[in-house]
């Protein structure tokens, strides 16, 4: 390759990496909307059913992620049973994956509250509890790595228990978000204005969080898999100049610092959601 070939290479690196920090960029922004919305629950004075609500969800959510953590720790001992040495490798994977499990069922399984709701019924819109463009990025990143699981299997470059786990783990946490969402979009307002704000902070955590943690199990997994299919078309012999590799490589490497930095910003939305928590202080 040439020196005009090299620039050609090193432009085109730098241009997939773009996408990763445009991400990290709307999560930055996303962290305002959680200001907004927790800024709003302190100026406010909830019911004593909001105020319950608010201690019931955020009793729920431990007690879901705590069960997410001992199924991370049992797919560690398992790796240990099945792999012996060649497990340790997927010790931070699979502990990773039972946290984030927890984050999702946690969402997915959300008790209703039990507060009046507002009639005649009213329903928020999807705008105005999660940006459409980290929603659909999610579900653009979903769908590669189905499609490069599914190419590098055919291709026998994935072994087949290898490629149902990265088919099955994005799927799923996509379809758990999913749930979430709907369930979060279909739940009606309340009555009483005072828990208004309380309702939408916690439509707004459920969206980032389940939308994150979905993220977070997409793009490892996809930067994993372009990672491969970058180095095996790297080994092998072509004529002329052959950028895939290099898309491919930068692909993965973009993806994986998405996956990185959207996990960063999950863990300030853990927190759940307090009526007394100052959410404008710095």
């Amino acid at each position: 390759m040439g020196i005009v070939g090299r620039l050609i290479a090193v432009l085109l690196f730098i241009a997939v990496l773009v996408p990763g920090g445009l991400l990290a960029r709307a999560w930055g922004l996303a962290a305002g909307r959680r200001a907004v919305a927790e800024g709003a629950v302190e100026m406010a004075e909830p019911t004593a059913e909001g105020m319950a609500t608010l201690y019931r969800q955020a009793q729920h959510g431990r007690r879901i992620r705590r069960l997410g953590l001992l199924l991370g720790i049992a797919g560690v001992i398992g790796s240990v049973v099945l792999f012996a040495e060649a497990s340790v490798f997927l010790w931070v994977p699979a502990l990773a994956v039972g946290l984030l499990a927890g984050v999702l069922v946690a969402e997915a399984t959300r008790p209703r509250p039990r507060w009046k709701v507002a009639v005649p019924v009213r329903r928020p819109r999807r705008r105005e509890q999660i940006s459409g463009w980290l929603v659909w990025t999610m579900r653009a990143s979903t769908a590669a790595v189905v499609v490069v699981a599914a190419a590098l299997w055919s291709a026998g470059e994935l072994r087949p228990g290898v490629a149902r786990i990265a088919l099955a783990v994005p799927v799923l946490a996509w379809l758990l978000a999913e749930l979430a969402m709907l369930r979060a979009l279909l739940r009606p307002l309340p009555a009483e204005g005072a828990d208004v704000p309380v309702d939408e902070a916690l439509r707004t955590w459920t969206a980032h969080l389940v939308t994150a943690a979905a993220s977070v199990l997409t793009h490892l997994p996809l930067g994993s898999l372009l990672l491969v299919a970058g180095i095996e078309l790297g080994n092998r012999n072509s004529e002329g100049i052959d950028l895939r590799p290099v898309a491919l490589v930068a692909g993965g490497f973009s993806a994986i610092v998405a996956g990185v930095a959207v996990a960063a910003f999950l863990l300030t939305w853990l927190r759940p959601v307090r009526s007394s928590a100052r959410a404008l202080a710095g």
